[in-house]
């Protein structure tokens, strides 16, 4: 946990946003490379050691990060975005795929929001290191490269303890001893999902794809991340109501705090009571319709009411953390766990590669048509929130009133003992079940 909630994996985010009020406005072009190889990198994921390949990734990533200094044309600042894209792909499946295997299904809504919620951190630290880089004068290296420069070396040394320290599963976690390891498989039994399994399942991505609640997650997300160029937007925006740079980049802290005590408080509520995603989900899209609102409705002269407003529009990012751990809490079969992951994330990169056509020139300085139609993707998450519940919730009470499923509960391997051939029960947990052929297997809500 302290490696995934460590800020410096998300800063390459932020420093888009920062670097877009310093001269720097590619969101697009990195969205896009992110889409083209997040699936490649969760067959990766799959293929290789978990830790190893984020550590390679970051590695990369953070080279990237600071070539972007060296960048004197939009060719050299395009090809190092899609680098960085290419790179990302990696962190957040990875993350989801080691909280599964690391973590109970209600303990894994917790795990997810606190790595997640470092974002926010990492936005406040990136802001007042923008902050720093802009009293920097040297010449000829403007602010925002050095500012590259920072934080690619911040992500150099991540990069390292990633490759040391990180672990690739809890079978060779090199903290736990090897009875701590057993135990650790044995209490995941519950998510009934196993821990890894190297073997690609063709049959697991044919279910993962014809599975209704895979699609109904994947436009969750696209529209939920719609809003989400409001990220490379905000310093923007905020500048428009009058701010001085230097004063635009402290306030970007602000909306770093609120992404932390939301998702903080969401996860809580979450873990503590059952079976309320979906509806805690809803609950936290409320304060942004309200933003929306009344950004649309407030004079453009009450600026500090313009700048609250956009605040509390950060305050729905505890729906899609609720989505994304609750996507792996009710996906079981390793290769159907990644495949769904790389969908809904795949639909993640559309929706912010989108986004950023909405702000066209000519909208503003009121921007109401991009606000309307952020309007209108607030109103629309919650409802599939709940519409997949109710999917969720209507499949249990089918399976609840099945006959017990027999099938998988007398499979056994092979082993040798003492030179001896022996056969060996396998509980079913452990069989790499999808949780469509598992009729055990009951969604969390």
């Amino acid at each position: 946990m302290p490696l995934m909630c460590s800020k410096i994996q998300f800063m390459d985010k932020t420093t888009l946003g920062s670097s877009a009020i310093l001269g720097i406005m590619l969101g697009t072009v990195f969205y896009l490379s992110y889409l083209l190889f997040e699936y490649p990198q969760n067959l990766a994921l799959q293929r290789f050691p978990v830790g190893k390949w984020m550590s390679l990734n970051i590695f990369t990533w953070g080279v990237a990060l600071c070539c972007h200094a060296a960048c004197t044309n939009f060719a050299g600042l395009f090809v190092v975005r899609i680098i960085l894209g290419m790179c990302e792909g990696s962190i957040t499946a990875g993350f989801l795929i080691v909280s599964s295997m690391f973590y109970t299904r209600n303990e894994q809504t917790l795990r997810v929001g606190y790595w997640f919620l470092m974002n926010g951190t990492a936005q406040i630290i990136s802001g007042f290191i923008s902050f720093g880089t802009l009293h920097i004068k040297t010449g000829n290296f403007e602010p925002w490269q050095w500012l590259m420069i920072i934080t690619g070396v911040l992500t150099l040394s991540t990069a390292t303890a990633y490759w040391f320290l990180f672990p690739d599963s809890p079978t060779n976690a090199w903290f736990l001893t090897l009875e701590e390891r057993v135990n650790a498989v044995l209490r995941i039994k519950e998510n009934q999902t196993g821990v890894e399994n190297k073997h690609f399942k063709k049959e697991q991505v044919i279910e993962a794809l014809l599975d209704p609640k895979t699609w109904l997650f994947a436009l969750f997300s696209a529209l939920d991340n719609v809003p989400n160029s409001l990220t490379n937007q905000r310093q923007i925006i905020v500048a428009s109501f009058g701010f001085t740079k230097f004063q635009t980049t402290l306030l970007s802290c602000v909306d770093g705090f609120i992404e932390i005590v939301t998702i903080l408080s969401g996860v809580q509520f979450a873990s503590r009571i059952n079976n309320a995603r979906a509806w805690i989900g809803v609950i936290y899209f409320v304060p942004n319709l309200l933003g929306v609102f009344l950004i649309n409705l407030l004079p453009w002269s009450d600026k500090v009411g313009l700048l609250f407003a956009q605040w509390v529009t950060g305050v729905g990012t505890t729906g899609f953390v609720l989505a994304l751990s609750w996507l792996s809490a009710v996906t079981a079969g390793h290769t159907k766990r990644i495949t769904v992951n790389a969908i809904m994330l795949s639909a993640y990169c559309i929706g912010n590669a989108a986004g950023p056509f909405m702000w066209q020139a000519s909208y503003k300085p009121r921007n109401h048509i991009p606000w309307v139609i952020i309007g209108i993707c607030y109103t629309i998450c919650p409802i599939l929130l709940l519409f997949i519940r109710y999917l969720l919730s209507k499949e249990n009470k089918r399976r609840d009133s099945e006959p017990p499923d027999t099938t998988y509960d007398d499979v056994y391997i092979e082993t040798l003992e003492n030179g001896k051939r022996a056969e060996r029960k396998i509980d079913k947990e452990f069989l790499d079940l999808t949780d469509i052929q598992n009729r055990d297997y009951r969604y969390v809500l």
